[in-house]
C-alpha cells in the first residue's frame, strides 16, 4: 500500500510495438498461433454442445428426437454466424484500445467517451462485472473440457467408466503444475495440434453428411425459428444449451493484442467456422440415422479403431483450450491490478522475449483448487454443462453494453445509429442469459457465486483504496510549501539521491515526513516519484517520463505505464538520463511508507468490509517487488493508519 496506482484520464499514444510485431512476424505464423490460442475453447465445444442441446430438446438421455435435430442444429449454426462472426469478428474486433482487446481494455476505452463521474462509475462497474465473470469461465472451462474429452474412453469399454474422474484430476494437476515454467516452448505446438484437430473433426463428419444429406436443411434459419415457436418453454431451455457452442467467443476479442485483427478474422472464416459447421452437421446426420447415438455423438462418428487416438487428440485439444483460459486469467489479473481493481500480486515473467508470458502463483493456486473441486463435485461433463454458460453470457451482455458506449461516444456515431447496431446483439445476449439462468439450481450457481466473490473483492479494494487515499491526503503537507521551507532552513545534507514513492504528487510523502522527523537529515537530491497507469495498453518511451523541478534539491517525477505493462522503475529511470537527470542506482535510496491498517469507527464502509480490505492489503505483494526495485536500495518507513 506504500504507493497506490493512480489512474489518469489523459489519452496517450500507445507504443506501437504490437503493430510492428504484426507487420514483421509472418501472417501465416500469427494465424497458426491464434488457431492454437484463440480458438481452443470454442474449437472443443463440439465435444458436448450438440449433445446437451439435443438432450434438452428431447427430454431424454437415451434417444434423440429426430424432429428436434434440424431445429437445434440450425440454432447452433446461426448462433455461430450471428454471435461470433457478426458481433465479434466483424464489429468488436474494430473496437480496439490501441491494438488491445478484452473487457477491461474495452472498459478503459469506454471511459474515455464518458465525461461525467456517474457515467464513468457505471462503466467501471460493468468492467468489474465482466472481469469477475471471466474468472468463473476460467474455472469451469478446464474442468468441463478435459472431463468431456476423457469421457470418450467409456465408449471403448464400460470398465473405463471409473477412471474418468481420476484421469481428469491427474491431467489437471499436471497442467497447473507446469504453469510456473511458462508456456513459450509448449505454445509452439498449440497451433499445429489445433489445426490437426479442426481438420480431423471436419473430415470425420463428411461420411455422415453424405449418408444423410437432408441434414443440410439446418442451414435454413427458418428451422431455428420454427423450433423456437413450436417448443415454447422447452425451446427456451434448449437455447441455454445451444449457447455452449459459442462459449470461447470472448477469446477472439481478448487476444486481439497478441495476434492482430486480420489473422484472427482470417483463421475464423477460412478454417475454424467451416470445421465447426461441418462437425455439427456430421453429428446431426449421425443422430438422424441413429437417435440412440445421443450418448456421445461426437466420438461415435469415428470407427472403433480411431476412438483411442481421438480421445488422446481431444485431451490435447482440451488442455490447449484450458491453457488459453488460464493464461487469460493471468493477463486479466495483471490488467485489473494496473487499473486499481485488485491488490498487487506477485507476477513472474516466464519469457524474456514475450512480455505477455506471465505467471501469477496466487491466481494459479486459486484456479487449481476451484477446478479440482468442480470436477469432484459434478463428476461428469453433462452435470457440469449446466454450470457453464451463465458467466460467458453475462460477459457478452456487459461487452455489448460497453460496445454501445464506444460506438456512440468514441466512434462518434449518433445514439440512434449506435443503438440500431448493438441492440439486436444485446437482445440476443440477454435471451441467452435468461435461458441460462434457468439452470441456476442445476449448477449455474457456481459461476454466479465465483463472480460474486470476485466482484465483492474488486469493489472492496477499489472503494477502500479511494477512502485510504482521501484520508491520507487530508493528513499530508503540501509538497511545494515543504520544499520552500526546506530551502530556507535546510537540515543537514547527506550525499546521494533519495527517491520517495507516493500516489499523491501534490503532497509530501509520508516516508519523507517521517524521515525528516526521525533522522533530521536530507539528501542532496530528492525526487518525489509517482507511478501512473494510463487508460491505454502501452505507453511510448517518449511519453513515459514527466519531470518538474520544484527547487534546487527537490524535483517531481511521474512514470507512466499502460495497463498491459509491468512497471519496472529502475529500467524506466534509466531513460531519465536523456532528460538530463543523472541517475546512479548505487547512489540512490528508495523510500517507501508501509502502512499498518486498522479499522476506524466511521470509515465509509461497513465494519466487515473494512476487515476484508485490510486482509486484502496484507495479501498485497510488496511494492519493492512489484515495481522491480532492488531490495538493497529500499528503506521502508512504517506508519499506522485507521480506515
Amino acid at each position: 500500500m506504500s504507493s497506490q496506482i493512480a489512474i489518469t484520464a489523459a489519452e496517450t499514444p500507445a507504443a506501437n510495438g504490437h503493430g510492428e510485431a504484426h507487420c514483421t512476424a509472418g501472417f501465416k505464423a500469427l494465424m497458426l498461433g491464434c488457431i492454437g490460442v484463440v480458438y481452443g475453447d470454442i474449437g472443443t465445444s463440439p465435444l458436448y454442445a450438440l449433445r446437451e442441446a439435443i438432450v434438452a430438446a428431447s427430454g431424454s438421455t437415451s434417444s434423440a428426437d429426430p424432429q428436434a435435430v434440424l431445429g437445434v442444429l440450425s440454432l447452433i449454426l446461426w448462433a455461430l454466424v450471428v454471435v461470433v462472426t457478426l458481433k465479434y469478428v466483424v464489429i468488436l474486433l474494430r473496437a480496439d484500445n490501441n491494438g488491445e482487446g478484452g473487457t477491461l481494455a474495452l472498459m478503459a476505452l469506454a471511459q474515455r467517451g464518458v465525461s461525467n463521474s456517474k457515467g464513468a462509475a457505471a462503466i467501471v462497474l460493468l468492467g468489474i462485472i465482466s472481469g469477475a465473470l471471466f474468472y468463473g469461465d476460467a474455472v469451469i472451462t478446464p474442468a468441463l473440457s478435459v472431463l468431456s474429452a476423457i469421457e470418450g474412453i467409456k465408449l471403448v469399454t464400460s470398465t473405463f467408466d471409473h477412471y474418468v474422474v481420476p484421469l481428469t484430476v491427474i491431467i489437471l494437476i499436471v497442467l497447473f503444475a507446469v504453469q510456473s515454467r511458462g508456456t513459450a516452448r509448449v505454445a509452439t505446438f498449440f497451433g499445429p495440434v489445433m489445426c490437426v484437430w479442426f481438420a480431423v473433426i471436419a473430415v470425420a463428419a463428411l461420411p455422415q453428411i453424405m449418408r444423410h444429406p437432408e441434414v443440410l436443411l439446418a442451414l435454413n434459419p427458418l428451422h431455428a425459428v420454427s423450433f423456437m415457436t413450436h417448443h415454447g418453454v422447452i425451446g427456451f431451455v434448449t437455447l441455454g444449451a445451444v449457447f455452449l457452442a459459442v462459449t470461447g467467443a470472448e477469446a477472439l476479442y481478448a487476444d486481439l493484442g497478441h495476434f492482430g485483427k486480420r489473422p484472427i478474422q482470417t483463421a475464423w472464416l477460412s478454417i475454424v467456422l467451416p470445421s465447426l459447421a461441418l462437425n455439427y452437421l456430421g453429428q446431426g446426420a449421425l443422430l438422424i440415422g441413429d437417435p440412440k447415438t445421443i450418448e456421445n455423438p461426437f466420438f461415435l462418428m469415428f470407427p472403433d479403431w480411431a476412438l483411442i487416438p481421438m480421445v488422446a487428440l481431444a485431451t490435447l485439444a482440451t488442455v490447449i483450450a484450458s491453457q488459453a483460459v488460464i493464461t487469460g486469467a493471468y493477463s486479466l489479473t495483471r490488467t485489473a491490478i494496473q487499473l486499481g481493481l485488485m491488490p498487487r500480486f506477485e507476477t513472474r515473467h516466464t519469457s524474456e522475449s514475450h512480455s505477455g508470458q506471465i505467471y501469477i502463483p496466487r491466481i494459479n493456486l486459486l484456479l487449481f483448487i476451484s477446478v479440482i473441486l468442480l470436477v469432484l463435485l459434478f463428476r461428469s461433463s453433462s452435470a457440469l454443462a449446466s454450470a457453464y454458460g451463465i458467466s460467458v453470457t453475462g460477459t457478452m451482455v456487459v461487452t455489448a453494453m460497453m460496445g454501445f458506449v464506444v460506438v456512440w461516444r468514441v466512434w462518434k456515431w449518433s445514439a440512434v445509429a449506435a443503438a440500431a447496431l448493438i441492440a439486436p446483439f444485446l437482445f440476443l445476449d440477454l435471451t441467452f442469459l435468461a435461458a441460462n439462468l434457468l439452470k441456476v439450481f442445476e449448477g449455474g450457481w457456481v459461476p454466479l457465486a465465483l463472480g460474486g466473490i470476485v466482484m465483492l473483492l474488486m469493489y472492496t479494494w477499489r472503494r477502500g483504496s479511494r477512502l485510504l487515499f482521501e484520508k491520507s491526503r487530508k493528513l499530508e503537507f503540501p509538497l511545494v510549501e515543504l520544499a520552500a521551507m526546506l530551502e530556507k532552513r535546510p537540515p543537514q545534507r547527506v550525499p546521494g539521491t533519495a527517491v520517495f514513492l507516493t500516489s499523491d504528487p501534490e503532497s509530501a510523502p509520508t516516508a519523507l515526513m517521517h524521515s525528516l522527523k526521525h533522522y533530521k537529515v536530507l539528501h542532496e537530491k530528492n525526487v518525489i516519484l509517482t507511478i501512473e497507469t494510463a487508460p491505454t495498453p502501452r505507453i511510448d518511451d517518449s511519453e513515459r517520463i514527466r519531470m518538474e523541478q520544484l527547487s534546487e534539491t527537490f524535483s517531481k517525477m511521474t512514470l507512466r505505464f499502460g495497463f498491459m505493462e509491468s512497471p519496472n522503475v529502475p529500467r524506466t529511470l534509466a531513460l531519465a538520463r536523456k532528460l538530463g537527470w543523472q541517475f546512479d542506482i548505487m547512489a540512490t535510496s528508495f523510500f517507501l511508507s508501509r502502512r499498518a491498517l486498522k479499522p476506524a469507527a466511521h470509515s465509509g464502509m461497513p465494519r466487515w468490509q473494512d476487515h476484508l480490505f485490510i486482509a486484502l492489503s496484507r495479501s498485497s505483494n510488496d511494492a519493492t517487488d512489484y515495481f522491480q526495485i532492488p531490495t538493497g536500495r529500499v528503506v521502508e518507513v512504517g506508519t499506522q493508519v485507521t480506515i
